[in-house]
């Protein structure tokens, strides 16, 4: 379980501390307020160390290994020129960033540093004592079903301009089935989604994804983007990717959604945070905030859940405030639009004269 992530002057962030929940976190803030940051400044660190055994043929971590390891999965998730570029340049001059970890167990935990003069390489100041044990899941606002299987091997061979967290979903994506004891509770998981689906997820001999349905197997570009990404979670499930244990980051889960399918995705996000997965989702979606809030609520969830609202300062400086529930995170100016906008329609259909409207101040 990552307890807690600190960054200074990384991107937006003059300074930041998250206190996660054990079991689902969600990143609330505007366009351009850093959410997408906090999700992969996360999911780097939990990629390196999952994969830290077997990439540096050593049973225990190494400063060595990690300064570079680090600093390639940074500038591979993140995209920039050169690292530098991520730490925080206002104030004019020379800044240096500063991501910290903090695990349960504690072992997993470690920090590092790069300034804005960093190319290649970050200083780890505190190396962890063991390597993480399973891999995170990451899934970006566009579904990846579709761009299976070619894109691992192009993006192996080619220079791609596409995150690497494309390229370590897919090769999760094509992983074979779970078998053994975890089969039934599988199945189990999986119900709920192939219902709303209509069918189930299937791989064709070429490698590609079809959609089994009573009519036979339906290709995948062939089907909404809605159901795609909730195939998306299915085969993840059927992988034991999201089964058990382990990290699952989804930005906009509510992306190119209807609100049907957003109803299904709030349920299969709870569902997987419940079954010993740590979420964390980031969104400015107020329907599907209140969709998770209405269904913790009314099915006696006791999820331990942490919300954190950023908020964008006059300088472009992003603050940070988190609580238990969407009450604590302060005012986002997305939800409040959305908000407004309701009471507005309700206000012109029931015939309340413009000049008595007065949602767009809301401390009027």
């Amino acid at each position: 379980m990552l307890k807690s992530l600190h960054i200074e002057n990384l991107t937006v962030f003059p300074k930041a501390d998250f206190k996660f929940g054990k079991n689902l976190n969600i990143i609330i803030g505007e366009n351009g307020s850093g959410k997408s940051h906090i999700l992969k400044a996360a999911y780097c660190a939990i990629a390196v160390s999952a994969k830290g055994a077997k990439d540096s043929a050593s049973e225990v971590p190494t400063k060595a290994f990690l300064e570079t390891a680090m600093a390639d999965k940074l500038r591979n998730v993140f995209k920039p020129d050169e690292l530098g570029r991520l730490a925080r340049r206002r104030p004019r001059g020379t800044h240096t960033c500063t991501i910290g970890y903090k695990f349960t167990p504690e072992k997993l935990g470690f920090d590092f540093q790069f300034s804005t003069s960093s190319k290649n390489q970050v200083k780890v100041n505190n190396q962890p004592g063991a390597w993480a044990e399973k891999l995170p899941v990451f899934l970006p606002t566009r579904e990846l079903l579709t761009i299976m299987p070619e894109f691992v091997s192009l993006y192996e061979t080619t220079h791609l301009p596409f995150e690497e967290t494309w390229r370590d979903t897919c090769i999760l994506l094509a992983a074979p089935l779970a078998r053994g004891p975890r089969e039934s509770r599988i199945k189990e998981f999986l119900l709920p989604l192939e219902e709303a689906m209509g069918g189930s997820v299937e791989v064709g001999k070429s490698g590609r994804f079809y959609l089994n349905v009573a009519t036979g197997n339906m290709e995948m570009h062939l089907v909404a983007e809605g159901l795609r990404k909730l195939a998306t979670i299915a085969r993840l499930i059927a992988t034991g990717s999201l089964l058990d244990k382990g990290y699952l980051f989804w930005d906009e889960p509510e992306s190119n959604l209807n609100p049907r399918i957003i109803k299904t995705v709030a349920k299969t996000i709870l569902q997987v945070a419940a079954s010993g997965i740590q979420v964390f989702i980031a969104t400015h979606s107020l329907f599907l905030l209140r969709e998770l809030h209405i269904l913790q609520k009314r099915e006696g969830n006791k999820l331990d859940t942490r919300c954190f609202g950023l908020h964008i300062q006059d300088d472009g400086a992003v603050t940070v405030q988190q609580g238990k529930t969407m009450d604590d995170v302060g005012s986002i100016t997305a939800l409040d639009e959305d908000l407004q906008q309701s009471e507005r329609y309700i206000d012109t259909e029931m015939g309340v004269p413009v000049n008595d409207i007065n949602h767009d101040n809301p401390t009027a």
